[in-house]
This record gives structure tokens, sequence and C-alpha cells, in this order.
């Protein structure tokens, strides 16, 4: 008997037919089938029974227009591929393909056309699922943007750093300055209106040089042991007074969060440029919302991609949210959609420095028409 077997086996080897047709089904990682000329399922290999979850009985007959998305159908895409291979001798795709139970992958998609005597018969299709390799392409093309932006925040972050420090010192100058002029000239009124009116704008830029030393990182941070919920209770009617009579102030605050390490002045002066420029952002009133929340979050600069907690306090606004070419760029200093007069372009870069030298990160997600949302993210205390 196990001559005859062999035999047997050797006899269905010697056969082009049979050795094809063995091939073919013994591949599971390639759906590899064929097609009539008119686009209906003519054969079925186990790679396609496995990647698409159809059996042979269920699919042989079918337009293979079945794997495509409702939306591509619409568009005329499986016409457009086996025209293209038709008249170009292949076809190589990518897209979206539906299994039976409706879920998607990625797919790339190889098609050939089947000639004999000349006359068109059919096609060859080879579908492969390339889903992981594209979410993986996707999440290191994430990586990379996240990386250049960090560190082009960081090279801005240094020129500000140095930037500040000398124009603070210009400050001293010339307040000491103005104090030694309204000292010798104490009983001159025009003199001391004068002077008076040089100290705020030299106060003016006491503030801006605080926002640039926030932004580069380099204030000085009083950090302590806080619940971050606890510190967002005490100055809530500060935050409910700055959204105004139009805005609907709603807080939700998760229970139960890890303290962190924040300087409570800080953090609050951040909360509050948020509110107010939700508020800006929906002049005819809407819906502020303040929350908190303990999330798995990755550190834009973390290139191993791992999650880690965070306590994250979010403020979000329904108003008229930003282009994604004006959110990459709203943490940058003097960075401003607003009119000339109305705002230094500091604020959200502020954020973003206090939320960096606390050890944690800040991020921006808009969309035009649709409102904004900015996470203030900082790692809790362990042990």
């Amino acid at each position: 008997m196990p001559t005859n077997n062999a035999a047997l086996l050797s006899s269905e080897l010697n056969d082009e037919a049979r050795q094809l047709a063995l091939l073919v089904q013994s591949v599971t990682d390639y759906a590899i089938y064929m097609l009539d000329a008119n686009g209906y399922v003519r054969s079925w290999n186990s790679g396609g029974q496995r990647i698409k979850g159809y059996q042979q009985a269920e699919i042989i007959g079918q337009h293979f227009s079945k794997f495509y998305l409702p939306e591509d159908v619409l568009k005329g895409l499986p016409e457009v591929g086996l025209a293209a291979a038709r008249e170009h001798g292949k076809y190589e795709g990518e897209g979206w393909r539906l299994r039976k139970d409706g879920s998607r992958f990625r797919a790339s998609v190889v098609i050939d056309p089947i000639w004999h005597e000349g006359r068109h018969v059919g096609y060859a299709k080879v579908t492969r699922d390339i889903t992981e390799r594209f979410e993986a392409t996707l999440r290191l093309e994430e990586t990379q943007r996240a990386l250049a932006q960090s560190q082009k925040i960081e090279a801005i972050g240094k020129l500000t750093f140095g930037l500040a420090h000398d124009f603070n010192n210009l400050l001293t100058i010339i307040i000491n300055s103005l104090d030694l002029v309204g000292a010798r000239n104490p009983n001159d009124a025009r003199t001391q209106e004068l002077v008076e009116t040089a100290m705020r704008a030299a106060d003016r830029g006491g503030v801006l040089t605080r926002q640039l030393l926030g932004f580069a990182r380099g204030q000085s941070l009083t950090l302590e042991r806080h619940d971050l919920n606890d510190v967002l209770r005490r100055s809530m009617e500060l935050y409910r007074r700055a959204c105004g009579p139009a805005v609907e102030f709603v807080i939700k605050l998760a229970p139960g969060l890890p303290e962190v390490l924040v300087d409570t002045g800080q953090f609050e002066a951040a909360i509050l440029n948020l509110v107010a420029n939700s508020r800006d952002a929906m002049p005819s009133g809407g819906l502020i919302t303040l929350s908190t929340e303990l999330q798995q979050r990755v550190a834009p600069e973390d290139l191993t991609g791992e999650l880690c907690a965070h306590v994250c306090v979010t403020v979000a606004d329904n108003g008229v949210g930003m282009p994604a070419s004006v959110s990459e760029r709203a943490m940058e200093p003097f960075f401003t959609t607003k009119e000339v007069g109305r705002g230094s372009g500091l604020g959200l870069s502020q954020v973003f420095g206090f939320a960096s030298q606390s050890g944690g990160f800040a991020s921006v997600a808009s969309e035009e028409g649709r409102g904004t949302r900015v996470t203030i993210c900082l790692p809790p205390i362990r042990g």
C-alpha cells in the first residue's frame, strides 16, 4: 500500500495542472483566485478563505466588488482596477477591503489579465493583508512628525530663553532709570505721569518676559504634591467668570486621581489661559468643558511608543476650531490667529512650557468648525 500511495503522489506531482492546484491551495498568506472577464470569482484558495473569511462555496460566482467598501464601489474602483489591468497588462494598488464579518483590512492588490489564444478570458488576482505593516508605518510617521515638532519647539525654546533673559536685563535698566527720574522730579506732575505710563509698559514687558521664560522652561517652578481636582475646585468660580455670560461651563472631574507634583500658581494660570482662549473662539457663545481623567498616553518625544499613565486635564470647546496647518503651530511662541493687539501669541506656548517643565506634555486636537481640545498631561507620583 505505501508503494501505491507513493506512486499515486508521484503521478499527481507530475501532472502540471495538479502541481499548480496544490501550489495555489497551499499558499495561506495570499488570496489567489481567478475572475472571469466580468469580474466574477471562478476559483478560490485557502489564503482567500483565511484573509477574507469566505468558504469556496460561498464566494464562487460572486462579483469581486463584494470585497470593496460601499463608498469605493460607488466610485467604480473595482472596474477601474480591471480596466487598468486589461489596458496596461497589470494593475497594482492598495486600499481598504471588507472581510465576510464586515471588518476592514488593508490590502495590497495585484491584478493580471488572462488571455487565451488572443482572447481576454479573465483575470488573476492576488491579495495580501498588510494591515499590520500599514498601521506600523502610520505610527512611525506620526512619531517622526511629533519628534520633528518637538525638536523645532526645543530649538525655538533655546532661542527664546536667551532673548527673554537679555530683554529682562534691558527692562531692569529701564525700570531703575524710571525710578531715578521719578525721584528727581517728585513734584512735577507731568514727569510723574510720563514715568507711570512708562512703568506700566515696562510691567507689561515683564509679563511678556515671564511668558517667554514659561515657554522656554526657564521659569522657576515650586513643585508640590497636589490632587489636581482639589486645585481646580478652588479656582472654579474664577474659570466660570472668565467664560462670560454667553458660554456654558461644564466640569467633569474623574474621582480617585493620583497626586502629581505641580506649581499650583502656574497650573491655575495655564488653565485660565485655556479657558480664555476657548471663550474667544466662541464669540456667539457655546460650551466649554473642563475635565480630568487618568489616561494611558505616549509622550511626543518618546520614540519607543510606550504607553504610560498620566493625569490629564482637558479644556474643550465647540468653537470655530483650527485647520491642521494652524493647530500644528499653535504651541509656537508669537504664533496667533487673533487680530493685532488682541493677543501676544504666547498663551499656548506658555502652557506647553509649563507642562514640559513639570515633567509632562501638552497636546492640541482641533477640527475646523468643530472645536478645540487642549490637554495637559502630568505624570502621577509613584510610590
